[in-house]
Parts: C-alpha cells; sequence; structure tokens
C-alpha cells in the first residue's frame, strides 16, 4: 500500500518520439495524495432502445468483439457501468422499449399484469454478459417513463405526470405505489436472471416532452415518489439498490432541483444528470455522489477520428469532456450515451456497419480513464503550472497511482514522476492519439523517479506501483 503524503510530478524539458517535434517548455505539478476528492464509481454507457438488439444480431464472432470492446479492460474501454432503460411501452414497434406490464389492471388498487419476456430488448443478455463474464458490478436500471395508464396523459410518450404526485390528480386514482411496485418487480426479474441491479431510476430528462417515452416532474414531485419507492425496496429485501435521481437534462437543471429533494435526501442514492443544455462545470451542492449519465454528440455525422477539424465527435474533445466533469466538477462516473449502434451518427461509441463494428476514437479516450481509474478510485488533489498539460490523479484500491494527461497542444512534453516516501519500482505508460488506442508508451524508472514523454494532442495514462504491487497489464 501506498506510504507517502504526497506525489510530486516534474515536467521538465522535452524530450519526444520524433527529434523533428516542438518543444514544450517544462514545468512542476505536485499530486498531493493527502488531499482527497470524490470516490469514484466509474465510466459507462447504455444499450437502451432496443440497441442491445442491434448488437444481438451481429455474428456472434462480432458480439464478443462488441461486448469486449465496451467491457474489457484489456482490448476495449474497460467501461464498468451499464445504463439499462427500464420500457414502459405496450409493444416493441419501431424502438420501443417494451414493458413488463403493458396491459392496464384497471385501477391501482389491482395487482398488475406482468409479461416478462426473459429478453428485455436483449438488455438482458448484455447485462448478464457484463456482470459475468467482465465483472461489472454496476448496473444502473433507469425509467424514461411509468407506463401510460399510470400517467396524467394516458401515453409513456409526450410527457404528463406520474398521477398522484403533488399537482397530478387522475380519475384513475393514485399510482405511485403501482409504479414503486413496477420498479421493484424488474429488479427481482433480473434478480432471478442472477443479474444484481445496483441502482434504480425512476426519471429521464423530466423537464422535457417528447415523442417516446418520457414524463414530466420536478423535484417536488420526485421527492413524492421517492418517499413511496424507497420503503417498497426496503420491504422487497433490496435495500441494496440505491435510488438515483433524476436524470435532467443538463447540470444545471439538476442543480436547480435538489432544493426540493432535501425531504428526501436520505433516502436518494446518486444524484444524476445529463449533459446536453449545460454541461458540468462545477460541484454540485449535495452530500451525494453524483454522476454524469448521458452525454454525447447527437447532431454531427460519424466521425471515428482522435484529432482532425476540431468536430464535437472526435476523441481528444471527449477526453476532455470527462476531464471537465470528475476533475472540474467531482462527477464520480461518466456515461456516453449509447455503446453500440448503427447510424450515421456520433451517437455512439461504436458504430455497427452491416456484420462488422467499427469503434470510434471516443471510444479510446473512455479507454484511457476507465481501464486505469477503476471502481473505488480516490481522485487526489494537484498543483502547479502545466504548460497546457492538464493533470489529473487518482489513487486505485489496489495502492496504484493512475496519473493523467491530456496535451492539446502540437508540442511534445516530458515528465517525471517522483513519489515522495515511497519505493516506486514499475511504471507503465498508456497513450491515446491519432495512431494508438491506448497503445503502450515507453516509461522508465531511474532511482525511484518514473519518466515519460507525452506527445503533442494526446492523452497519456501513467500507472505507478510500489515494489510489492503487481505490474498492470491493461
Amino acid at each position: 500500500m501506498w506510504t507517502a503524503s504526497g506525489l510530486v510530478i516534474l515536467i521538465t524539458g522535452a524530450f519526444s518520439h520524433a527529434s523533428h517535434a516542438p518543444r514544450q517548455a517544462g514545468s512542476s505539478i505536485t499530486v498531493d495524495l493527502g488531499k482527497t476528492y470524490q470516490t469514484m464509481d466509474g465510466f459507462g454507457a447504455s444499450e437502451a432502445f432496443q440497441r442491445a438488439v442491434q448488437m444481438s444480431k451481429l455474428p456472434q464472432a462480432e458480439q464478443r468483439r462488441a461486448l469486449d470492446l465496451l467491457f474489457s479492460t484489456t482490448k476495449g474501454a474497460g467501461l464498468s457501468i451499464l445504463r439499462n432503460g427500464i420500457g414502459s411501452s405496450p409493444d416493441m414497434s419501431s424502438d420501443h422499449m417494451v414493458s413488463i406490464a403493458p396491459k392496464s389492471p384497471g385501477s391501482p388498487s389491482k395487482p398488475l399484469i406482468y409479461a416478462w419476456d426473459g429478453s428485455d430488448n436483449k438488455q438482458l443478455w448484455v447485462s448478464q454478459e457484463a456482470q459475468h463474464t467482465y465483472g461489472v458490478k454496476t448496473i444502473y436500471a433507469d425509467a424514461w417513463s411509468a407506463p401510460g395508464y399510470m400517467k396524467t396523459n394516458g401515453n409513456d410518450a409526450n410527457g404528463g405526470n406520474l398521477c398522484g404526485v403533488s399537482g397530478a390528480t387522475c380519475s384513475s386514482g393514485d399510482w405511485k405505489q403501482a409504479y414503486a411496485d413496477y420498479l421493484v418487480r424488474y429488479i427481482q426479474f433480473y434478480q432471478e436472471s442472477n443479474v444484481t441491479i445496483s441502482h434504480v431510476g425512476f426519471l429521464n430528462e423530466p423537464e422535457l416532452t417528447a415523442s417516446y417515452a418520457s414524463m414530466r416532474s420536478n423535484g417536488q414531485q420526485a421527492a413524492d415518489f421517492i418517499k413511496v419507492l424507497y420503503p417498497t425496496l426496503q420491504k422487497a429485501n433490496l435495500s441494496h439498490v440505491q435510488i438515483n435521481c433524476c436524470d435532467a437534462e443538463g447540470w444545471s437543471s439538476q442543480a436547480v432541483m435538489l432544493g426540493q429533494l432535501r425531504s428526501v435526501d436520505d433516502s436518494i442514492g446518486v444524484i444524476t444528470a445529463h449533459a446536453y443544455t449545460s454541461s458540468p462545470g462545477s460541484p454540485m451542492n449535495t452530500k451525494h455522489r453524483v454522476w454524469q449519465t448521458e452525454a454525447a454528440d447527437l447532431n454531427g455525422n460519424w466521425n471515428a477520428a482522435w484529432v482532425g477539424g476540431g468536430g464535437g465527435g472526435e476523441g481528444i474533445t471527449w477526453a476532455n469532456n470527462i476531464f471537465q466533469a470528475v476533475v472540474n466538477a467531482n462527477a464520480s462516473a461518466y456515461l456516453y450515451w449509447i455503446g453500440v449502434q448503427q447510424g450515421p451518427t456520433n451517437s455512439k461509441l461504436i458504430r455497427i456497419d452491416g456484420n462488422t463494428v467499427n469503434p470510434s476514437k471516443r471510444l479510446w479516450a473512455f479507454a484511457n480513464w476507465s481501464r486505469f481509474v477503476r471502481p473505488g478510485a480516490v481522485r487526489v488533489g494537484t498543483s502547479g503550472a502545466g504548460n497546457g498539460l492538464r493533470n489529473s490523479a487518482f489513487k486505485n484500491v489496489d495502492g496504484s497511482i493512475a496519473v493523467q494527461f491530456i496535451n492539446g497542444g502540437g508540442s511534445v512534453a516530458s515528465v517525471s514522476v517522483k513519489v515522495n516516501g515511497a519505493n516506486v519500482s514499475a511504471v507503465k505508460g498508456w497513450i491515446t492519439d491519432n495512431t494508438h488506442d491506448v497503445g503502450e508508451l515507453a516509461a522508465t524508472i531511474t532511482n525511484g523517479v518514473a519518466s515519460a514523454s507525452i506527445p503533442g494532442r494526446s492523452m497519456v495514462t501513467l500507472v505507478l506501483m510500489e515494489a510489492d504491487e503487481p505490474a498492470s497489464t491493461n
């Protein structure tokens, strides 16, 4: 285990991969292991809205490659969170997520009529693979809406409110308990299929009325429902399942909702937000961990590049987006919208082209974080000038220290990493840029000091180990 109270990183004169590369002036950065911030839960993506169905139709070898690219810590991104969509639609037409209770029982006092198909839009298969083949422990099940018969508008799409929350009275009655029972039964169906759901959400972008599954809610209405959902989970012996709230469209929108959630603060597990209408920029005023649970370049045409013309889909853009959320806003998790999907846009990390899958550099940007900042890692403080190099550091549960550098300029910098009071005996470097996908980067140890070169327009992670720690190979 680490015994040092601080990690000192010295940015010195540059040495480069190519002798003609420009030099970047040196400077010093101190990483203080005694100054700690948030604990990390991980990085992830979703296969909701039948994207898992698309993946299941691939040839078996490409299915495995897609799963490896998502979850393997040696062949892919090593994602550690999977976000599932809890269906609310009466059927699977278009890309709808089918409900587990598609037909109304007639009133909220009658038992729900469940119709579990053992597939859940193929999300169960992806979940089983993630959990049992790749060791993913965080499965976040999130509902975009309650079934239509539980809502003021009688439809799972086009907004509407859950019947029974403040300001939402329905002639059919109060459906809060029925909706809580519905979510619990979903979790139990997965449990019976040997998948443990760790987190549950009941809203998605609650300030948005959309033509697909959507349900409106303010913070008070969310609190009304949490007061029912929490004891329902406890009664069903699902106290391990944390309640997430509320997946607002933007970071700022979710921050505004926090005041109305104070009455249920002790019942909430994680505060969740998206990055569409506002990106993570500063920490939220909450005692809870905060996750950024959905972000994507929804408008750009497919772009698999790391850096090129400065497009929103480029890999280096997403390396920086993750940095902004994790370092500047204290996010404990960062999720892209979709992992694997067909189609011409940047809404996914991996594109299905016919019968093959093609990863983007966005995936490898995630990989340079997720492979080395593992669940349970604690972000530690850094200080000092970086000459344009963004830097961060994390102490992992196994005692290793992962140090990230994002070099947005064209110059090459060299870094020397010294751990005060600790016997650092091994270092490995990993780089993602235009020509590397988490490729090995030369790094050396001399008298306990690790050295490596940081090429221009790249992201590099250095993993340092003490003498009694096994060297990481991923």
